[in-house]
């Protein structure tokens, strides 16, 4: 799981596309974005994340011995092509959206501004290593929400789809707001905190549950938190749980971190009942934790139930984001640099779906706040020379129903550009932040959203944006290859014919 070299870890096309590049004399710098078009899990938001191993990624990126071997095995590539990928390394640049900012559909996480062969080698690995990460993010990032400030832990490691999913996975459940997470290497790699309590195993592997309570209590009575469901959780689990308490009181063992934890049944209906029993016997600020199959539905229902629940550990429905599989970021190419000028080509593509339609050129995006209270108004996608002043008024349109338009007055918002350079001639310029760091900025940014926009059924839609110029480009080319490509409309043939 230590860093390592991902250089192979493409598909088998980005290869044979470069080495087609290669025999054509083909080299121009090129603008590659990478985004997605649709929120993952009916959100209204995603959260980003993943930069910090793609920037490993391409530090590491280098064709060994064993690699050219193997390419060369394969009977596709010539050997000056071979000899080219011995020598190859990236001297792009890359900006990027930070980890744990919110970021919406269509505007790009990651732009690769590089020669067109370095810029196509690295599709696949940014693809996925950012699409996965940004999904876990953003499925714990509804989970915490969901917790309305409990406490969530991510659980899920022997659930996910392989180590580096429950690793990566981890990671990013951190920075969207989780406390700690079961996975240690994780919490080695990334100086996070792990969490944990003990399985049924342990209770059963004793001759009763109260010796099995009195002897992990004995053990760790500074993190106290005994599994009540094994057996009968009211008349049996609970009660020996107040009776080791009670001991621990009377022995003088000071109560800093303690309760019980719900792994089965009705959680709403055993949670009340457990916490007057608790309540009773004097642990009024004993912690209940669940597990048990969580996701954010059920922790908000166990919430409007009323449960006394203020702890959750949440697994295979976070670990894996189950209802919700893919994030669907893809990568396409947005300009070619003219040779002669030095200025960049914008190219589009089009497509019979309207939402796989791109937007061209080399771009950037601006989001813009109300200054009043610091809430996301709307992210613009404007071209990246273009310049904005807050002190001007600012009109904001739909590019699909441009008779939208929202006017602000100078002076009453504020801008942030949202990508920053990572890589510039190939040298990284960016200092990744600590996870728990980078966790603290994703609170912050999730605080920019208005409640409506986090909610988990319907949210609200933060609207992204054109800049007048970049949608008159879009225009202007779209007519250019309507023009070009003249045809009358036809329905398609009837296939019973």
């Amino acid at each position: 799981m230590e860093k390592k070299n991902l250089t192979l870890l493409t598909d088998l096309y980005e290869l044979t596309m470069m080495q087609g590049y290669f025999m054509q004399g083909m080299n121009e710098r090129v603008v590659f974005d990478a985004f997605y078009r649709a929120n993952p899990c009916g959100n209204g938001y995603a959260i980003a994340a993943g930069l910090d191993q793609v920037i490993d990624y391409i530090k590491e990126l280098s064709f060994n011995y064993e690699d050219i071997q193997y390419l060369r095995s394969t009977g596709l590539f010539t050997e000056e092509f071979l000899d080219y990928l011995r020598s190859y390394h990236f001297t792009g640049d890359i900006y990027a959206i930070p980890e744990g900012t919110v970021i919406f559909p269509r505007e790009p996480m990651v732009k690769v501004i590089a020669p067109i062969m370095e810029a196509q080698l690295v599709e696949t690995a940014i693809l996925n290593i950012i699409n996965h990460q940004s999904l876990i993010a953003t499925k714990a990032a509804r989970v915490v929400h969901a917790a309305q400030g409990d406490g969530v832990m991510e659980f899920g490691l022997r659930r996910a789809q392989g180590p580096d999913a429950g690793i990566y996975g981890a990671r990013a459940a951190m920075i969207a707001g989780c406390i700690g997470t079961s996975n240690v290497l994780a919490g080695q790699m990334f100086d996070v905190p792990v969490k944990g309590t003990h399985a049924h195993s342990w209770i059963m592997s004793f001759p009763d549950e109260l010796t099995a309570f009195r002897t992990y209590a004995k053990l760790y009575p500074n993190a106290c938190i005994l599994l009540v469901d094994t057996y009968d959780t009211l008349r049996s689990g609970v009660p020996n749980a107040i009776r080791v308490f009670t001991e621990m009181r009377e022995a003088g063992i000071p109560l800093t971190f303690y309760g019980i934890r719900l792994d089965s049944g009705d959680l709403a209906y055993l949670s009340k009942k457990a916490k007057a029993m608790l309540d009773a016997a004097g642990f009024t600020d004993a912690v209940i934790s669940a597990s048990s199959d969580l996701d954010e539905y059920l922790i908000d229902s166990l919430k409007t139930q009323g449960a006394a629940i203020n702890s959750w550990g949440v697994g295979t429905n976070l670990i894996t984001s189950k209802d919700c599989p893919a994030f669907g970021g893809v990568y396409k190419l947005a300009a070619v640099q003219d040779e002669a000028t030095g200025q960049f080509v914008p190219k589009i593509k089009l497509s019979e779906n309207t939402e796989k339609v791109t937007n061209p050129g080399n771009k950037t995006i601006h989001r813009i706040y109300s200054k009043e209270n610091h809430k996301i108004i709307a992210d613009l996608i404007a071209l990246a020379d273009e310049t904005y002043s807050t002190d001007q008024p600012l009109m904001l349109f739909d590019p699909i129903d441009t008779w939208k338009k929202t006017y602000l007055d100078p002076d009453t918002y504020t801008m942030r550009e949202i990508l920053v350079p990572v890589f510039q001639n190939g040298q990284c310029v960016y200092q990744s932040p600590k996870v728990m760091d980078i966790q603290q900025y994703c609170r912050e940014e999730l605080e920019t959203l208005w409640p409506e926009t986090r909610r988990l059924v319907n949210p609200h839609k933060v609207y992204v944006d054109l800049s007048l110029p970049l949608y008159t480009l879009k225009n202007e080319l779209l007519d250019d290859m309507n023009n070009h490509n003249k045809h009358p409309r036809r329905k398609k043939a009837d296939s019973r014919q």
